[in-house]
C-alpha cells in the first residue's frame, strides 16, 4: 500500500502549516481573540478568512466547480490536521462543522436551483449553517427511526413542520438549516430533508444548552417548530429519501471530525514535549523521566493509529464505498485519542496545564464531546459487532485489486 502524497498535496498542507503558525496560533494567546463563548470573535475571523481566500486555503473540501481545491478525502485527511494544529483553525479555512458536512452533501446532492440558493452563501463564507436532526427523548438521537418532529403535506404540495429539537451546532448564528423530519411511518422511506431559511416563520430557538464549552460559533440550541412551511422546492433528494441524505452526510462529516481531532491531540503532545524539556525536578529534566517518556510514547502510538485508521477510510470514500465500518473505527480511535493527549498534556505540564496559560484546558473541555457527538462509543462499537457478526472472518480481509 502506498502511503506516499503527491508534491502538489504536500506543497498545500505546507502551506496551511505555515499559515497556522504564523498568523492563528498567536491569536490563541490574546484574551482579546475571544468571544463570549471562547471561540475567535466573529469580526477577527472576517479578517482572518479573508487572509485564508487570499491565500488560496479557502474549501479545499470543494470540487474546484464548487469554488473548492478538489483534494478528495485523502487530501483532507492531510491538511485537516495541519488546520486544527490550531483551535481557531477550521473555521477560519471554512472547513469546520456543521458547515464542512452540509457544504459537502449539498454539493453532492441538490439540484443546480437549491446549490444556488443554499450551498453556494456558505461556500462564500456569506453565512453560516446547522444540521437539524437531534430531539429530545422519546425523540431520535443515534436512531433516526425515533423521529417525532413531522412534516405534514399541503393541498399546494409544500410541508408544515411540527417537532422539537435540541443540541444543534451552531444554530444560533446560522442562516441556512437542513432539516430531517418524518412524512411516514415508513420504516425506509419516512424521513425526508428539507432547507429553510432563518428568516422563514413558524419556528424559534428556544434556549441556547448551556455546555461544558467551549462552543463553536451559535452554540448548541433547542429549537421547536410550530407550522414552518417548507415550498417543495425546498425538499432535498425527494420525500422520502432522508435517511439516505443523513447517511451521505454523517459518514464523510464524522471522518473529518476525526482529522481535525488528530490535529489537536498533535498539538496537545507538541505543549506537553516542549514544557517536559524546559522543566526540571530534583535535578532531572522531565524529559529525562521514563514515566513521562511512556505516556508521550504512547500518545504518539495513538494518534498514528488514528491517522491510519482514518486515510483507510478516506481512501475508501475516494473510491467510492461506504467506509461505515472504516469510518466507526477512526471514530471510536480518533475521539480517544484527542481525550487521552489532553489529559496527558495537562498531567505533564501540571498546574499550568491546568490554567489558562496554555490552550490545554480548552482542548480539555472541548475533547470531552468528541465520545458522542455523530454517534457514541458505545454505538460506532455495536455497528462494528454487527460487521463482525455478519462477515466473521472476512471482517480483516484486505481488498483485491482487479488483475
Amino acid at each position: 500500500m502506498d502511503f506516499s502524497i503527491s508534491p502538489a498535496l504536500e506543497d498545500l498542507r505546507a502551506r496551511i502549516a505555515a499559515f497556522v503558525e504564523r498568523k492563528i496560533i498567536p491569536l490563541e494567546a490574546d484574551p482579546a481573540a475571544y468571544d463570549a463563548h471562547e471561540n475567535i470573535r466573529t469580526d477577527l475571523l472576517s479578517q482572518m478568512r479573508a487572509k485564508a481566500r487570499a491565500e488560496g486555503l479557502w474549501c479545499l473540501q470543494l470540487r474546484p466547480e464548487t469554488g473548492g481545491l478538489g483534494v478528495g478525502r485523502v487530501g483532507m485527511a492531510v491538511c485537516y490536521e495541519e488546520m486544527n494544529r490550531s483551535i481557531f483553525g477550521p473555521v477560519i479555512f471554512n472547513s469546520a462543522a456543521p458547515d464542512d458536512g452540509n457544504m459537502m452533501v449539498l454539493e453532492k446532492v441538490a439540484t443546480p436551483d437549491q446549490k444556488a440558493r443554499w450551498l453556494a452563501p456558505i461556500v462564500r463564507g456569506e453565512v453560516r449553517s446547522a444540521f437539524v436532526m437531534t430531539e429530545p427523548h422519546p425523540g431520535s438521537g443515534s436512531d433516526p427511526s425515533m423521529m417525532l418532529t413531522r412534516a405534514e403535506k399541503q393541498a399546494d404540495g409544500s410541508y408544515k413542520i411540527h417537532g422539537r429539537k435540541w443540541f444543534i451546532t451552531g444554530a444560533e448564528e446560522a442562516a441556512h438549516f437542513i432539516l430531517m423530519a418524518r412524512t411516514s411511518d415508513d420504516a425506509r422511506k419516512g424521513l425526508t430533508a428539507f432547507l429553510f431559511h432563518k428568516d422563514q416563520p413558524g419556528w424559534r430557538i428556544v434556549r441556547r444548552i448551556p455546555i461544558m464549552g467551549p462552543e463553536e460559533h451559535g452554540g448548541h440550541c433547542e429549537l421547536e417548530f410550530d407550522g414552518l412551511t417548507i415550498a417543495p422546492e425546498d425538499v432535498l433528494m425527494g420525500e422520502g429519501q432522508g435517511l439516505k441524505m443523513t447517511q451521505i452526510r454523517l459518514g464523510p462529516a464524522r471522518l473529518t471530525h476525526c482529522m481535525r481531532w488528530l490535529g489537536l491531540a498533535k498539538r496537545c503532545v507538541e505543549i506537553a514535549r516542549a514544557y517536559a524539556g524546559e522543566r526540571h525536578g530534583f535535578g532531572v529534566a522531565l524529559s529525562d523521566r521514563e514515566s513521562v517518556q511512556l505516556k508521550l510514547g504512547q500518545t504518539a502510538m495513538g494518534i498514528e493509529v488514528g491517522r491510519l485508521l482514518v486515510m483507510k477510510a478516506a481512501w475508501e470514500l475516494d473510491r467510492g464505498g461506504f467506509a461505515r465500518k472504516e469510518v466507526s473505527m477512526a471514530k471510536i480511535q480518533a475521539a480517544n485519542t484527542l481525550h487521552q493527549a489532553a489529559d496527558m498534556a495537562i498531567q505533564i505540564n501540571g498546574a499550568r496545564g491546568y490554567s489558562k496559560d496554555t490552550v490545554l484546558e480548552w482542548i480539555y473541555r472541548y475533547a470531552r464531546q468528541a465520545r458522542l457527538v455523530d454517534g457514541a462509543d458505545e454505538v460506532h462499537q455495536m455497528v462494528l459487532n454487527r460487521f463482525l457478526s455478519e462477515e466473521e472472518t472476512a471482517f480483516w480481509r484486505w481488498p483485491v485489486a482487479a488483475s
